[in-house]
């Protein structure tokens, strides 16, 4: 029960006429007793929170940066008109900042025995699964002096997804990819390793591809087309340490990593390649392996979903026999980690020749493009020293590719616009020279 700020401004108003004509206790009850009176008839009057059923229905997952809509159907048993405002309570990062405020509040009338539906707009701004808290119910009386107010618990989740950007990159790489599969008519030899087909000579093709047995049996030059290796096996190791927290922009690296991952996912999965994904730090936090074309897109973005960065270092050594265990055949392995210098120098360097025995490996890593914009100042004191520091944190980062790269390893090291595209292309070149 509480009084609304009606009551409160007629009982203040009351006091004027009491305060010239008759100050005393008498006057005072002379005002309030009539509004105490209908204070009390207007809550009695309220339609009763605690006979209010709620149900939920909408949208169960969004990706993220997208709006859901979540249904809250109110249904009043009661033989009273409901004249109420609804808090539909959300995790903060359900909205989108600064309007939390007013997205969750809404005012229904509700006649007895009758329903209502409500839609609830959500925007997240962060992956995972978001609960809904609680609905709490503020029922008026008809003078709207008076309240009752009551919360009841509706559970509701919400998983968001991550936001997969670079897919619009896709369709240029996979015509890439069509090129490399002869699929595209091009005026250079079809590249890879496995033969597909025969096609009639066009000006520019290699004259090392005429199949002279087929040109002898028909009036044309027949040359050889190729295909790039199908069905190889392709790891995507997530490093979900410490190093992943590290925000560049307004997103930790760990999103970065991730949209590049589910880009050469979708890539691979359109040349025939099987692909399983593993998210490490100290334990597996994630695992899919064995899916179909079909459904390797929805099972990822779901395992990736609720995953966030541990702030441990991660098990380098764990880490790499869990790849070995999950790849025990010759594989591709796509290594998304960090290229800071401690951490590649004393848990991955060591652990090299193990990966790249049986595998190959492609380290890939997010790069901050601040330190570049750092690099280039020269207009104050301060801005030198800041440009000497980001020159040399560039500096320790190409050293260390530049080991990588002498174990025989593919690096690629790039902003978070542009690694998924890199990363593309570092695939589709592995694959045109057959090396897949």
């Amino acid at each position: 029960m509480a009084p609304t700020g009606r009551a409160a401004f007629l009982a203040a108003l009351g006091t004027i006429p009491v305060g010239f004509f008759e100050p005393s206790w008498t006057g005072l009850l002379a005002v309030n007793s009539p509004l105490a009176l209908a204070m009390m008839c207007d809550y009695a009057l309220a339609a009763p929170v605690r006979r209010l059923h709620f149900t939920r229905s909408g949208d169960t997952s969004v990706r993220l940066g997208e709006a859901a809509d979540v249904d809250l159907t109110v249904t009043n048993s009661s033989n009273r008109r409901l004249r109420a405002q609804l808090r539909d309570a959300w995790p903060p990062s359900s909205w989108t900042p600064g309007l939390e405020a007013t997205a969750a509040r809404q005012r229904v009338v509700i006649p007895p025995k009758e329903r209502r539906r409500i839609t609830t707009r959500l925007r997240p701004t962060r992956r995972g699964d978001h609960q809904a808290d609680r609905v709490t119910v503020r029922s008026f009386g008809p003078l709207g002096l008076m309240s009752r107010q009551g919360g009841h618990e509706v559970p509701w989740t919400l998983r968001v997804l991550p936001a997969f950007h670079s897919r619009k990159h896709l369709p240029s790489k996979l015509s890439r990819l069509h090129e490399l599969d002869g699929r595209t008519s091009v005026l250079t030899r079809g590249e890879g390793t496995e033969f597909d087909s025969l096609r009639d000579y066009v000006p520019g093709d290699d004259t090392r591809s005429i199949d002279w047995r087929a040109t002898a049996r028909q009036s044309a030059v027949a040359v050889r087309t190729w295909r790039p290796e199908r069905d190889r096996h392709i790891l995507l190791a997530l490093d979900t340490g410490r190093t992943s927290a590290g925000r560049v922009g307004d997103a930790p690296r760990l999103d970065a990593s991730m949209d590049a991952a589910l880009l050469i996912a979708a890539l691979a999965a359109k040349a025939g390649d099987r692909v399983d994904l593993l998210a490490y730090d100290r334990r597996v936090r994630a695992l899919v392996q064995g899916r179909s074309a079909r459904d390797l897109l929805p099972a990822l973005v779901n395992s990736l979903a609720s995953i966030e960065p541990e702030l441990v270092e991660t098990d380098a050594r764990g880490l790499a026999s869990t790849i070995l265990k999950t790849a025990p055949r010759r594989s591709l392995v796509v290594l998304l980690t960090s290229l800071d210098a401690a951490p590649v120098e004393e848990g991955l360097m060591p652990l090299l020749p193990r990966l790249t025995k049986g595998h190959v490996v492609i380290a890939a890593s997010v790069s901050d493009p601040h330190v570049q914009l750092m690099a280039e100042g020269r207009a104050e004191t301060e801005a030198v020293y800041g440009a000497a520091a980001a020159a040399q944190a560039q500096e320790e980062r190409r050293q260390t590719a530049e080991r990588l790269t002498r174990h025989g390893v593919v690096v690629v090291d790039a902003t978070p616009a542009e690694l998924a595209p890199a990363l593309a292309d570092a695939y589709l070149a592995l694959k045109a020279s057959g090396r897949l």
